[in-house]
């Protein structure tokens, strides 16, 4: 599913916003700049909806520290803030869009696909890597047209990877994203499961271009 981190001190205006993407995304909300980029920072959301008038830290220098930190996760600015400067500066700053208060839930929802779509996190059910072919419809994966069974979160690593080609993602970052903060397991699962995948995908595009990064983790390169 699609994680959305909500950075937004408004309670009531968080709840409603949460309630209503709760069938599209897994939203986890926070309430303040320095927790809101604490938690960008994990690089485990494929978008962050960022309010700009925040405790402890405003949405301007949240963003300001999320692109210099190189984090490239698409922002949606939503604010009361209607001044044309501040939009400007806000795009400066590297925001994606900008929807200001009051808005549409409708239309804050149409904002996000719209943006996911353009990162390439929300499009057809089927990714393609070289020879294999992973359909999200119906959790299949097929090599020349041969099924390959992966299961569980064999499959959603896999998509994970498919989806963030040519990005290094620490072990940490795997972990959090596919088992949650939360989980009883420890991050040493990552490597057991890529193992898994490699062995099922042997001899693959995907298997000859994940490469393990040394104390860090792992990057998929394009397939030639």
């Amino acid at each position: 599913m699609i994680k959305i981190l909500l950075v937004e001190d408004d309670l009531s205006l968080s709840n409603s916003i949460y309630d209503f993407l709760d069938d599209f995304a897994e939203v986890s909300q926070v309430f303040d700049g320095e927790e809101g980029l604490f938690e960008a920072e994990t690089g485990v959301y494929d978008l962050i909806l960022l309010d700009l008038m925040l405790p402890e830290r405003d949405g301007f220098a949240v963003l300001k520290d999320l692109r210099e930190k190189g984090i490239i996760t698409p922002v949606l600015i939503t604010t009361a803030k209607e001044d044309l400067d501040d939009k400007g500066h806000g795009f400066e700053l590297g925001a994606d869009d900008y929807l200001t208060k009051p808005f549409y839930l409708e239309e804050l929802k149409m904002r996000i696909q719209a943006l996911l779509k353009r990162s390439g996190k929300l499009n057809s059910s089927n990714l393609s890597y070289g020879n294999l072919i992973c359909d999200t419809s119906t959790n299949t994966v097929t090599v020349d047209g041969e099924v390959v069974e992966l299961l569980g979160k064999e499959f959603d690593l896999l998509v994970y990877f498919l989806q963030n080609q040519n990005v290094i993602l620490p072990k940490n970052q795997i972990f959090d994203r596919i088992w949650g903060f939360d989980s009883d397991t420890t991050v040493s699962v990552v490597e057991v499961y890529v193992s898994k995948i490699r062995k099922k995908l042997k001899g693959t595009d995907f298997e000859k271009n994940l490469q393990t990064l040394r104390s860090v983790g792992y990057i998929l390169k394009d397939a030639e």
